[in-house]
């Protein structure tokens, strides 16, 4: 997702330079590029256990070359552009645009798996789609009306639209539903209560009750070993919170339940 970002951005920036937009929309498509090769080499960083000399060493090149295609580029297609050639121009704006779409369009394959959307964060997209509409807006007030650059903001705008209506039908109704059913217990019944959804695992002939505050957020846009980590410690002060809790409530229980 985050490489084809970062092309699109050599694209996006191409066309918009040549198309002498405004200055926010020829510098955008930079930031785009470069907050996307971060982020991809932070994907390898954390989940592959790369160096930071390898990070560093890999991205480097990568964005050199993606700098130079694209000065070499903008000063190729001004110069079709001034012979009257602009079949180049609208290559740029369909290559830009489907990049961005296949970044998004990932999302829609995991969604139509799983029923569900997961890994990605929810205000991420929101902030990312507010950026496609004000760029769209933007767009609509240059001094002539640019088709094809309402195109590109438009078609990734309109995905991440279709991600959020896809959260809202999986993710948020059955939560609102949960809490709708859910009634106020107290704070040892709300632990074990049937109300409250949980996970029961069995192990050693024992089960140990596991709310889904518990577990690691399937929001966010990476999961790191350290999440991991918080998330089993997290379980394990619940644990004994609850193992205590029933000491102190229940001691002939868990007398009787001790071999003699």
């Amino acid at each position: 997702m985050m490489m084809l970002w970062a092309w699109a951005g050599v694209q996006l920036g191409v066309y918009n330079i040549v198309k002498d937009f405004n200055i926010a929309l020829q510098i955008q498509p930079q930031i785009l590029a470069f907050l996307s090769l971060v982020t991809w080499t932070q994907c390898y960083y954390y989940e592959q256990n790369w160096s930071i000399p390898r990070s560093v060493s890999t991205v480097v090149p990568i964005a050199i070359i993606m700098a130079g295609v694209e000065f070499a580029l903008v000063f190729a297609l001004r110069v079709g552009v001034s012979r009257g050639t602009i079949w180049p121009e609208t290559l740029m704006a369909v290559l830009a645009a489907l990049f961005l779409a296949l970044g998004v369009l990932r999302h829609y394959w995991d969604i139509y798996v799983h029923r569900t959307v997961r890994g990605i964060s929810f205000i991420f997209v929101g902030i990312d789609a507010m950026g496609d509409l004000t760029s769209l807006i933007s767009v609509f007030f240059q001094p002539i009306l640019d088709v094809l650059g309402m195109a590109i903001y438009g078609t990734e705008l309109i995905l991440w639209i279709g991600v959020i209506c896809c959260g809202a039908y999986y993710n948020l109704s059955p939560w609102i539903r949960d809490r709708v059913k859910t009634r106020p217990r107290s704070s040892l019944e709300r632990g074990v209560s049937e109300d409250t959804p949980t996970i029961i695992e069995q192990e050693n002939s024992r089960h140990r009750v596991i709310t889904l505050e518990e577990l690691p957020s399937s929001t966010s846009v990476f999961r790191t070993p350290s999440g991991e980590l918080t998330a089993t410690r997290t379980r394990h002060r619940t644990d004994q919170c609850l193992e205590e809790d029933s000491r102190s409530h229940f001691p002939d229980a868990l007398d009787l339940q001790t071999p003699r």
